[in-house]
């Protein structure tokens, strides 16, 4: 048994029992893959894979038992790689984030640039998703931090630790009616007007839906988007009135846009960082976190990634 086994088996998984897809990714042929395949299911005297001809179509009831084995073991694995840099190697690496639109846009930024004048020597990636996307890249080690206010606290393999709250706020263009109301702005007011604001299970959709209907008010979403800044555009094109992060509003930026506070409308939201249960971090990734959010120091993170699920 080997590790080239182990990976070819879980890359199969991963990329739908596509074989040429996994050569691609272990950069080998696809007889290769095959082979490792099969020479680790000799050796455990299982068959691993449901085969249809010369094509795997699925997992066989084996298979599904061995494949969180799989993924422990590289786990673990990658772990061992991790500490032995960390030790020889204290300020060389890579550091894998994955982050929301709203996040890499607004709050990441200024947090990269100075990782990178502390760590020039650390390749930094940035991927952004949907929130269940950061979450499956975390859980897939293709990320090492996720930022996202939704979704990251669903899934047990996952440590989410709190970052900031914020709120939203409305956008609409100068002139517009909704500036002249006395007073507070209230939802009845704001529903009488289209709608332009994030896509469902985005940047705190759900606090915006849950409030209209507290009301028994049926918002005219007219259009949504993963990106504050779309949104913007259209609200600019006087489409409708925009409901955005209060971050992803910046005054000189969006000088032809006015703002109105709407924090009293809508629940305030909770930004989480993820991270795998379990997993070993470089030191400069604990620099990255205690950067971002200061009372996230190294000792604080290492102990929520070493308690289980159940005693959390």
């Amino acid at each position: 048994m080997n590790f080239q086994q182990l990976r070819s088996v879980r890359e199969t998984v991963r990329r739908s029992f596509n074989l040429t897809e996994v050569a691609q990714v272990l950069y080998t042929s696809q007889p290769g893959v095959s082979r490792q395949i099969r020479e680790l299911e000799d050796e455990l005297g299982v068959q691993i894979f449901v085969r249809l001809g010369k094509r795997l179509t699925g997992l066989t009831p084996p298979g599904a038992s061995l494949i969180p084995i799989v993924e422990k073991l590289l786990f673990e694995a990658d772990n061992l790689r991790r500490a032995g840099q960390d030790f020889s190697a204290s300020e060389q690496g890579r550091l894998a984030i994955a982050a929301t639109h709203s996040q890499a846009r607004y709050a990441l930024p200024q947090v990269v640039r100075d990782f990178r004048q502390r760590f020039p020597e650390v390749v930094l990636h940035l991927h952004q998703g949907s929130p269940q996307q950061v979450a499956q890249m975390l859980l897939s080690g293709e990320a090492d931090i996720g930022v996202a206010t939704e979704a990251l606290s669903g899934h047990d393999a996952l440590v989410t630790l709190p970052c900031y709250r914020w709120t939203h706020s409305i956008v609409v263009p100068p002139g517009h009616a909704l500036l002249d109301v006395p007073g507070p702005l209230t939802l009845e007011q704001l529903v009488q007007y289209p709608i332009i604001t994030y896509e469902v299970g985005f940047t705190g959709r759900a606090h915006i839906d849950e409030a209209f209907a507290r009301e028994g008010l049926t918002p005219d979403v007219v259009l949504s988007a993963m990106d504050a800044d779309v949104i913007k555009t259209y609200v600019e094109l006087g489409m409708g009135v925009g409901i955005v992060a209060s971050i992803a509003v910046d005054a000189e930026r969006d000088r032809h846009l006015r703002l109105l506070d709407a924090g009293h409308l809508f629940e305030v939201n909770l930004t989480r960082l993820g991270l795998r249960r379990g997993a070993w971090l470089r030191g400069y990734a604990y620099h990255f976190i205690e950067s971002f959010v200061p009372t996230l120091t190294r000792d604080v993170v290492a102990q929520a990634l070493s308690i289980a699920p159940d005693a959390a």
